[in-house]
C-alpha cells in the first residue's frame, strides 16, 4: 500500500508544479487582455498576434491546468449526492466516475488527438492569419500534455479512493 501512496503522491507533487506554472500563465493572460483592452479602446488598434495569444494563453491554462484543478477538487459534481454520504462511499463514487468516465475520456482524446496534433508539428504549423502567432504547434500540444496530465491525476484519486475504500488512512494533505 505505500508504493501506491507513493505513486499518488508522486503524481501529486507533479501535478501542483504544473499548476504553480500554470498559475503564472493566468497572470500573463490577465496582462495580455488588460494590455488589449488598452489598446483598443484608449490607441483605437488592435493586433492579431495579441488576439490569438490570449486565446492561446487560455487554452494553456484550461488544459495544462485540468490535473491541477482535479487534484484540487475544483471540477463541477453533483454535490447533493457526493456530500450526503460517507467518506468511503465519496471514494467508491470517485473510483468508479475514474474508471469507468474519466480514464476512458482521457484516453480518447489523448488518442484521437496525437494525429491532429502530430499533423501540426510536423508542418510546423502556424496562424493562417498575417501577423498571428507562428508557433500554433506548441499550442495544439497542449491538448495529449493537459489529458494526460488529468489522467495521471485521476489515477491518483482512483489510488486514494481505492485506499479509503480498504481501511488505509491517507496522510496530513492527502485528499480524495
Amino acid at each position: 500500500m505505500n508504493f501506491l501512496k507513493g505513486i499518488a503522491r508522486l503524481i501529486d507533487a507533479i501535478n501542483e508544479l504544473v499548476g504553480n506554472g500554470v498559475a503564472w500563465v493566468t497572470l500573463l493572460m490577465v496582462l495580455v487582455v488588460f494590455t488589449d483592452v488598452l489598446m483598443r479602446y484608449l490607441l483605437n488598434t488592435s493586433y492579431v498576434f495579441t488576439q490569438e495569444l490570449e486565446w492561446h494563453l487560455f487554452s494553456v491554462v484550461f488544459l495544462v491546468g485540468a490535473g491541477y484543478t482535479l487534484l484540487h477538487d475544483g471540477h463541477v459534481r453533483v454535490d447533493i449526492i457526493y456530500a450526503a454520504v460517507s467518506e468511503k462511499a465519496r471514494a467508491w463514487i470517485n473510483l468508479i466516475g475514474v474508471i469507468f468516465f474519466l480514464i476512458p475520456g482521457c484516453y480518447l482524446i489523448i488518442y484521437t488527438s496525437y494525429n491532429f496534433t502530430y499533423d501540426s508539428w510536423s508542418t510546423l504549423e502556424g496562424s493562417g492569419d498575417p501577423g498571428g502567432i507562428p508557433y500554433r504547434f506548441l499550442l495544439k500540444s497542449a491538448i495529449p500534455i493537459g489529458f494526460g496530465l488529468l489522467l495521471v491525476q485521476g489515477i491518483s484519486l482512483g489510488i486514494k479512493s481505492f485506499l479509503v475504500i480498504c481501511g488505509q488512512p491517507l496522510e496530513e494533505g492527502d485528499e480524495v
